[in-house]
């Protein structure tokens, strides 16, 4: 059993990815589901400062890690849909993520196959901050320095209602892409 987000493997294969969801959803069952409280105000500071003990992001408030949760699966079932070849023309047999806010690589994703190179940002977000948040994520990876690489947005669907390969432009390599978490 995992311990913590530290071992979920960031280096994505056909052979890693069904454990690696496996093993984020283990640590997921961690968390407690209740919260206890006498009003409301208790309740949303407990949501807001209170520090889980279990789960991905041991010692961050509840709504962080939420937060951070969702892009989390977004990245690892979007990878996943990468991987069974749904998103892309073009086959990438590996893909290096990051979790929650690390900030080691430029990209969430990034991945290389043969001459291409593919770079990523995933993130799950509320309908109404969809379209300032899918702004923010295309400037990034418009601004990327790897300019000749595959651009690939990963959101949730229900951020939009749909689900699959929302928009795609082979000319300028860009792919926007609507994840079903399961």
């Amino acid at each position: 059993m995992q311990t913590n987000i530290i071992e979920i493997p960031r280096i994505l294969n056909k052979e890693s990815i069904d454990d690696a969801i496996n093993d984020y959803r283990q640590l997921l069952k961690e968390i407690p589901l209740e919260i206890q409280s006498n009003d409301i105000l208790a309740f949303l500071m407990e949501l807001k400062r209170g520090k889980l003990e279990k789960g991905p992001y041991i010692g961050i408030s509840i709504f962080e890690a939420a937060n951070r949760i969702m892009t989390d699966l977004t990245i690892l079932y979007g990878v996943k849909d990468l991987l069974n070849n749904k998103i892309l023309p073009i086959e990438f047999l590996e893909f290096e993520v990051e979790y929650g806010n690390e900030n080691k690589n430029e990209h969430d994703i990034i991945s290389y196959s043969k001459n291409q190179e593919l770079i990523g940002e995933a993130f799950n977000v509320s309908k109404s901050f969809f379209y300032s948040k899918k702004s923010t994520a295309l400037r990034k990876l418009k601004g990327s320095s790897r300019n000749n690489a595959i651009k690939l947005l990963l959101f949730n669907d229900d951020a939009v209602n749909k689900k699959g390969l929302l928009f795609k432009d082979e000319v300028n390599k860009e792919y926007h892409y609507a994840v079903e978490i399961k």
